[in-house]
């Protein structure tokens, strides 16, 4: 899982860097907020959450400490996860039952749950692969990482005239880019849910998240070098990235040792054979 978790520790690292840098959350990721002006609380806040992303994405970088940088890493971001919670009230309360205000809560909140599945991921990795843990944490990962892009894919297609904007000029044929995206975003989470091809979908989807990093989320950033939200959608990405790659290696090196555990089995077995 050494490449996926490059770009979550990288990730990671980066989204607290912005926090210090700006002396504030990325509202669009990090939902939090104070009435009226900023107050210096938050901002101690903000710098605080900073050092421990910088902190916990670092420590995942080093084999020996990898695991209490995951726990630190699916600590803060469940934290954000939260944080999306109450905008439900608050956007019901102010714009009603509206399917666009419901999926567009609903994606927030999935993107920081689908970075907490990697983390938990890492966590068990160490441990047998027929450990009652892993075997939990694999289902729940499986669909910590494989809603999010269901629910991703769902906006895109109900925000089809907003998505198309985003699509680079050169490339032309915004609505169908847009569209195509959202398709993919669906098969992608419903294949990694199901368990069917997961280990390719989760692969693909992490080439397509990489392929939006070049060509829609790095290219804005020129343009507004000073914008925390910006910065925070690329960084955001990068972690994206990892979180889809370390899920595929996770799978795939599952399968590997239930492979050799099954084999070593029949060997034994054939071994006690031949000496009675």
């Amino acid at each position: 899982m050494k490449v996926g978790i490059w770009f979550y520790g990288l990730g990671t690292v980066f989204a607290g860097i912005l926090n210090i840098a700006w002396g504030a959350f990325d509202a669009s990721h990090q939902p939090i907020k104070s009435s009226g002006q900023a107050s210096l609380g938050l901002h101690v806040l903000a710098y605080f959450a900073g050092v421990w992303l910088v902190a916990a994405g670092l420590a995942v970088l080093w084999q020996r400490s990898e695991r209490i940088g995951a726990a630190a890493s699916g600590i803060a971001y469940l934290i954000f996860a939260a944080l999306w919670l109450p905008r439900y009230y608050a956007g019901i309360h102010a714009l009603g039952w509206r399917i666009d205000v419901l999926l567009g809560i609903s994606f927030g909140l999935a993107q920081q749950i689908m970075l907490v599945a990697p983390a938990a991921l890492i966590y068990v990795s160490s441990a047998s692969a027929d450990s009652q843990l892993q075997k939990r944490t694999a289902i729940a990962g499986r669909w910590m990482l494989g809603l999010p892009p269901v629910l991703f894919g769902l906006f895109h297609l109900i925000g089809l005239r907003v998505f198309a904007t985003i699509v680079p000029h050169w490339m032309g044929f915004g609505y169908v880019w847009a569209g195509l995206t959202g398709v993919a975003f669906i098969l992608a989470g419903g294949a990694i849910c199901s368990g069917i091809m997961d280990v390719v979908a989760s692969r693909l989807l992490a080439l397509m998240l990489l392929l939006f990093e070049g060509f829609v989320e790095v290219p804005p950033i020129f343009i507004r070098l000073h914008n925390q939200a910006t910065w925070g959608a690329a960084v955001y990405n990068v972690a994206a990235i990892g979180a889809c790659w370390i899920f595929a290696e996770f799978v795939a090196s599952r399968a590997d040792r239930k492979q050799i555990g099954s084999m070593k089995k029949v060997t034994m077995a054939r071994s006690d054979t031949a000496v009675a």
